[in-house]
């Protein structure tokens, strides 16, 4: 499935074009979501298929994804063919037309995603994508609030950070212009005191209804959910939790979004994973794998009912680089070349077959593994100090000295050829949805070498 990949010993090195990379990224890039003076940034000399590698040879194989978006892989030949095609025959053009790798990227896209979420409304990324969801439930309904998770995150655009639920969200929390956040399910740390998944979708669908009749149904717009919750930990809802906030927002008039911006396009093992609950939102966002992030794009798809709405009104939005030609181009060729190669299936066979079930033998061996959850290419590792009481390895929103026991997990990683997704107290295990076998069990591998450092940190049983 994978593209062939160079062995470590046959990458060029170059040392110094990467430390004078290095030196002009160091003077001029300002990085987001980091303090600039402590970071050290890696410079990529290349990427295929599952691997990258840096400019003095090393090879790492990405459990990350980049940021959860390479779902087809690094450098597919197809989709880098389908970019370089569309450069040279019409390389941009302005989103009020009609341009035909636009139209066939909307096509494709509505005939994926589901119910009649059949009309596309193009934005450059994910956070781009949830503001104009929220505005687009503020307009349908006339009502202001917006209801979203604690443990999310959506953007770090003005909407999209006041309705993120993590830390992320603190800066920038200068009036949260009408949102309201809830609990959502997490059996594993329940904020309900449950003890079964039964349990905690009732206690969890209670809260979030006592929670919309405290803030009055009349006044709030849109429910806004990642259907599964990927930075804040890939916390799989239990069965009938979304059929049930699904129920909710048709009983109150709500506007339900499913933010797919992560979990969309195969990361799940579906094309979205709204088809795992059976359940149809009334706008969904995407990102990320639309189009495996080659180039930027993002969007809503959006419902026929609120769709209608605009038919003789002006919607009140929109983005210079709306469906750029070359992001729409490269949307086509990955999702052409997910279908035809069977990806999202392929996906769904390794989760299934080699990632959970291999996950859960590490589980089983290393006590610093508290959970195992997740589905499809969508996994994440609890890390805690006692199993018993569940303490996490580091504390919530940990920084400095008190996250030391998740920065020597994640050199260790490293150390054995392996680029993770840490965040807090967990491991994500995310690679593209292309990984091979052999390529999912090397990286089961050096998790397993990397566990025995976090092993170390622990205090119970």
């Amino acid at each position: 499935m994978s593209n062939a990949n160079p062995s470590p010993s046959s990458l060029p090195g170059d040392p110094a074009a990467g430390a004078a990379i290095k030196a002009t990224d160091r003077a001029h890039v300002f990085h987001p979501w980091a303090a600039q003076g402590r970071i050290d940034p890696l410079a990529v000399a290349g990427a295929e298929g599952s691997y990258f590698w840096d400019h003095d040879g090393n090879r790492y194989l990405d459990f990350s994804s980049g940021l959860v978006f390479t779902n087809i892989g690094y450098q597919h030949p197809k989709v880098v063919a389908a970019i370089q095609e569309q450069a040279g025959r019409l390389a941009t053009f302005a989103p009020g037309f009609a341009v035909e790798a636009r139209a066939e990227a909307a096509r494709l896209i509505a005939e994926r995603t589901p119910g009649d979420l059949d009309k596309i409304f193009f934005t450059n990324g994910g956070a781009e994508a949830v503001e104009n969801a929220v505005r687009l439930a503020r307009l349908h309904t006339g009502r202001t609030k917006v209801l979203s998770a604690y443990r999310s995150y959506h953007g770090a655009t003005t909407t999209a950070i006041h309705l993120t639920g993590d830390p992320r969200r603190w800066p920038s929390d200068q009036g949260a212009a009408g949102v309201v956040h809830f609990w959502a399910p997490y059996l594993y740390r329940s904020p309900f005191h449950a003890t079964s998944e039964e349990q905690e979708c009732e206690r969890a669908l209670a809260h979030l209804e006592d929670t919309i009749v405290f803030e009055g149904p009349g006044t709030i717009a849109a429910i806004v959910l990642e259907t599964v919750p990927g930075t804040a930990g890939i916390m799989v809802p239990p069965p009938g939790y979304l059929p049930g906030v699904r129920a909710l927002c048709d009983r109150y008039g709500i506007v339900l979004v499913l933010d797919e911006v992560m979990a969309g396009f195969g990361r799940t093992g579906r094309w979205f994973a709204a088809e795992h609950f059976d359940v149809v939102p009334d706008l969904l966002t995407f990102a990320k794998g639309v189009n495996s992030g080659y180039v930027p794009l993002g969007g809503v798809a959006i419902s026929a009912e609120i769709a209608a709405g605009f038919e003789d009104r002006p919607y009140p939005g929109g983005l210079t680089y709306s469906g750029h030609p070359l992001a729409c181009a490269a949307a086509v060729a990955t999702i052409t070349a997910m279908a035809e190669e069977g990806v999202v299936e392929h996906a769904a066979r390794i989760g299934a077959d080699v990632i959970g079930p291999g996950l859960r033998e590490l589980a089983a061996r290393h006590p610093s593994v508290g959970e195992v959850r997740g589905l499809g290419m969508f996994w994440a590792l609890e890390l805690v100090r006692d199993r018993d009481t569940r303490e996490p390895l580091v504390p919530y929103n940990a920084a400095g000295e008190a996250a030391a026991p998740m920065a020597a997990f994640a050199a260790a990683c490293r150390k054995a050829g392996l680029w993770p997704f840490v965040n807090m107290n967990r491991t994500h295990v995310v690679p593209p949805c292309t990984i091979t076998e052999e390529e999912a069990k090397e990286g089961l591998a050096a998790l397993d070498a990397a566990l025995s450092v976090a092993d170390t940190y622990t205090t119970g049983g």
